[in-house]
């Protein structure tokens, strides 16, 4: 999908020909596309907020009453799950995606005004959110199988601990130097647009894939406390984007290192709440 530089009045009139106008526009394109689908997720996710109550205990002590997963109503567990991942997906982390894909758009619109063809930003956020999707894949695959697994067995006293431990360990990642690699190539998008630029459709997809998986490096272990902080939890959504695209956008690792500090904080906290560092 390529975008040009014309913008000529069409025989619709002047008024036509200005929104024509507009909608070839990088940003006005990217923009639009991310509000149209973070606002897709987000409507998922206050629809089963209003259908159900919400899971503020967390997914790890809501599955251990989940019933075996098997047959028909099997499959439709596993369309549940993977829509609620989905949904997660781009609710949360579209828009800490939001100063990349508007860099890009940018430097297309540059491009564009000195008439070069450029691939529109829709290619680059689907090859973004491919590589979420497959997370929200994996995501789904694991929460099966710990349904599965307390189906058969009685892990509920494990819940406590295992969420500590997501925090724990989503805490002291934020210390890794893979972590700040990551998170280093997030908030310096123009760099690498510029020097992997491309008019290809397939090359932007690429580009797209490539930005996803440093987002997946920076992220997927914040991601995961969603096991731990609730499904659809509205309010544990909004705060873990907001903690997300806030590191995103700060420069000081100051932040980065804040935010694990009080992750392991959290975790820690969560074991003694629950008794288990004193048995």
């Amino acid at each position: 999908m390529h975008l040009s530089a014309d913008t000529s009045p069409t025989a619709a009139g002047p008024c036509m020909a200005g929104v024509s106008a507009a909608l070839s526009r990088p940003r006005v394109i990217a923009f639009f596309c991310m509000a149209i689908l973070t606002a897709a997720g987000w409507a998922y996710v206050l629809l089963a907020a209003i259908q159900g109550p919400s899971d503020t205990a967390g997914i790890l002590t809501e599955i251990c009453r989940t019933l075996p997963v098997s047959g028909a109503s099997g499959a439709g567990t596993v369309a549940l799950v993977a829509a609620m991942w989905g949904a997660m997906t781009l609710a949360m982390m579209l828009p800490t995606a939001g100063p990349m894909i508007l860099t890009y758009a940018e430097i297309g619109e540059t491009a564009l005004r000195k008439g070069e063809r450029i691939v529109s930003p829709i290619v680059l956020i689907a090859g973004y959110l491919s590589v979420w999707f497959g997370f929200a894949g994996v995501a789904t695959l694991s929460q099966l199988g710990v349904m599965s697994l307390a189906a058969w067995l009685d892990i509920s006293s494990l819940a406590a601990p295992a969420s500590a431990v997501l925090f724990i360990v989503a805490g002291l990642y934020q210390f890794t130097a893979l972590k700040q690699a990551c998170l280093t190539a997030c908030q310096r998008p123009f760099s690498f647009f510029f020097l992997n630029w491309t008019d290809r459709p397939r090359g932007v997809f690429r580009l797209g894939v490539r930005q996803g998986l440093f987002c997946l490096g920076c992220c997927w272990a914040t991601m995961l406390l969603m096991f731990a902080a609730g499904a659809m939890n509205a309010l544990w959504m909004a705060l873990l984007g907001v903690v997300m695209l806030t590191e995103k956008m700060a420069k000081s690792p100051q932040v980065s290192r804040a935010i694990g500090i009080a992750f392991a904080g959290a975790g820690l906290a969560i074991l003694g709440v629950s008794g288990f560092l004193v048995r």
